[in-house]
């Protein structure tokens, strides 16, 4: 796996942005990230563009549809340059399975629970408490051999004992109003055992690009 422990999250509208943007990063001290919107916006295109400019690229997807659709979608994805993708661990053990037989070189993440939901969100979803529903799918993901799994800061200490690869999104150096419940430093994710942090508007929105890299990294 890679030695960089930041992901820099591509979250762009299209490929313009998105390349002036990249020009100033370095791919030797982070991964990119690139998401649902960014991907259905520019497609391949992207992946080659990233690839050239010589980024491992973390395609967040968050892929749930029946085994064979999933399958398929894999098998297309592990024929670019991409370190890491997504599939939701809701999706069951067949799905996780399918997703495993055509990963090739591609490291499959199981997604947990989104860190946009909260207490509130998993008794009215599953009723269920987070943590008892958190870890129902630790436990999917233990079972099914996926790779990672994408988790909060918060659970990582539930984590302790796990070999998993651990990708952490809705991390805050500095308190902010937005779409993440979730939150922690970088500085504690990365102590509590997270082996990547992924880190969008606090880096693409810094006016400081290279000194927020370094207070990430």
């Amino acid at each position: 796996m890679s030695s960089k422990r930041l992901i820099v999250a591509l979250d762009f509208k299209n490929f313009d942005e998105m390349s002036e943007f990249v020009v100033r990063l370095d791919p030797n001290s982070c991964v990119v990230k690139v998401g649902l919107q960014l991907f259905i916006s520019e497609g391949n295109k992207v992946l080659d563009f990233l690839s050239a400019k010589g980024f491992e690229i973390f395609l967040d997807l968050k892929l749930h549809d029946i085994p064979n659709t999933v399958n398929k979608a894999i098998e297309e994805i592990a024929q670019f340059n991409v370190l890491m993708t997504t599939i939701h661990l809701q999706g069951g053990m067949e799905m996780i399975a399918a997703a495993n037989q055509a990963k090739g070189n591609t490291k499959i993440l199981g997604v947990s629970l989104l860190t946009s939901l909260d207490e509130s969100d998993t008794q009215m979803l599953y009723n269920n408490n987070f943590n008892i529903q958190f870890n129902n799918l630790i436990n999917v993901a233990e079972k099914s051999e996926v790779d990672g799994i994408v988790c909060s800061s918060m659970e990582l200490a539930l984590l302790s004992d796990s070999n998993l690869i651990k990708v952490v999104p809705g991390i805050r150096n500095l308190k902010q109003i937005d779409d993440q419940k979730r939150v922690m430093t970088s500085k504690e994710a990365y102590k509590n055992g997270a082996s990547y942090i992924v880190v969008g508007r606090p880096i693409t929105q810094a006016n400081n690009i290279e000194e927020a890299i370094k207070e990430y990294s």
